[in-house]
C-alpha cells in the first residue's frame, strides 16, 4: 500500500494548478510569462489575486491530501513524510507537463500541515515575517523551511530525513533566485 500511495502522491503532485487555471481562464501560461515559474507568486503577477489564491490552495491541497490519506491508513510518520516528498517531487518535476514544474513551496507547506500542524504554522509565521521585512517571496520561502526543520526534528524525528531532502530540493529549485539575490536583481513586491 505504501508504494501505491507514493505513486498516487507523485501523480497528484504533478497536477499544476497554475497551468490548469491559466488554461481554463485564458490567462497567460505561467511557464512562458513572468518568472516562468508555474506557482502562486507568478500567477499573482500575471493573472491577479483570484488565480493566485486558487493556485496556492490547489498546490497546498496536493501536498496535504496524500499525507492525510497515509495517516488515515495507519502509516507511520516516516512513511507519511516519504509520501509528502513524492507529492513535492511531482510538483517540481510533473509527469503531465514535461517535468517542468514549480518550486514546491506551497505543496511542501501542505505536506507539513498534514505531518505536523504546529511546524506548518511556524513555517507560515517565518514566511510572513520574512516577506514583510524583505517584500521578496523567494527570501521568505528560503527562510521558512530551513528554520522550521529543527522544530520538526524535535517533535517528529522520524520525518526529519525526508523533510531535509525536501528542503534541499526546494533550495535547489530556488538556485536562480539565489543568483538574482546576490546580483541584486531579484523581483520584489
Amino acid at each position: 500500500m505504501f508504494w501505491q500511495l507514493t505513486l498516487l502522491a507523485y501523480l497528484t503532485g504533478s497536477l499544476s494548478f497554475a497551468i490548469l487555471l491559466s488554461r481554463l481562464t485564458g490567462a497567460p501560461d505561467p511557464r512562458a510569462s513572468g518568472s516562468g515559474n508555474p506557482g502562486a507568486t507568478n500567477m499573482l503577477r500575471l493573472a491577479g489575486k483570484g488565480l493566485a489564491i486558487g493556485t496556492l490552495f490547489g498546490d497546498l491541497l496536493k501536498g496535504l491530501f496524500p499525507v492525510l490519506l497515509a495517516a488515515t491508513l495507519g502509516m507511520s510518520v516516516q512513511q507519511q513524510a516519504w509520501i509528502a516528498l513524492a507529492a513535492v517531487l511531482g510538483h517540481l518535476y510533473p509527469l503531465y507537463f514535461r517535468f517542468r514544474g514549480g518550486k514546491g513551496v506551497a505543496t511542501a507547506a501542505g505536506a507539513l500541515l498534514g505531518l505536523h500542524p504546529p511546524t506548518a504554522l511556524l513555517a507560515l509565521t517565518i514566511w510572513l515575517v520574512a516577506f514583510k521585512v524583505t517584500r521578496t517571496s523567494s527570501i521568505a520561502a528560503l527562510a521558512a523551511l530551513p528554520l522550521c526543520l529543527p522544530f520538526l526534528a524535535w517533535k517528529q524525528p522520524d520525518a526529519l530525513w525526508p523533510m531535509a531532502l525536501l528542503g534541499s530540493l526546494i533550495v535547489w529549485r530556488h538556485r536562480n533566485n539565489l543568483r538574482s539575490l546576490l546580483a541584486g536583481t531579484e523581483r520584489h513586491f
